[in-house]
């Protein structure tokens, strides 16, 4: 069994659901698996590898259309599955309200 780290309910999908992973910036994108969902996360298996991609943040893109995404930051790696917490509006701002940055 699995260490269960995300404290919400989550909806586990019994054949996974196609979405894409994208970088904020547009210059990347990989197919994925839509494993389980929470409110606060989700848990992903990629399509070939996640080497030198910016997982800081990306997106989540649950259509093909790209209509319906989610914001994203990287929690956890094993193997070809990721775990991903949700970027909520005003998150970000929160969060470097309270450090410092280097990058501009």
């Amino acid at each position: 069994m699995t260490n269960e780290r995300r404290t919400g309910d989550r909806v586990v999908f019994e054949r996974g659901i196609p979405a894409f992973m994208m970088g904020i910036d547009g210059t990347w994108r990989r197919n994925c698996i839509l494993e389980d969902v929470s409110e606060t996360g989700a848990k992903l298996t990629v399509e070939g590898s996640v080497e030198g991609l910016h997982l800081k943040e990306f997106f989540l893109l649950l259509s093909s259309t790209g209509l319906a995404y989610r914001r994203c930051e990287l929690s956890w790696v094993n193997g070809d599955q990721i775990g991903v917490n949700f970027i909520k509006q005003g998150d970000k701002k929160r969060k470097q309200a309270g450090r410092t940055t280097a990058d501009a």
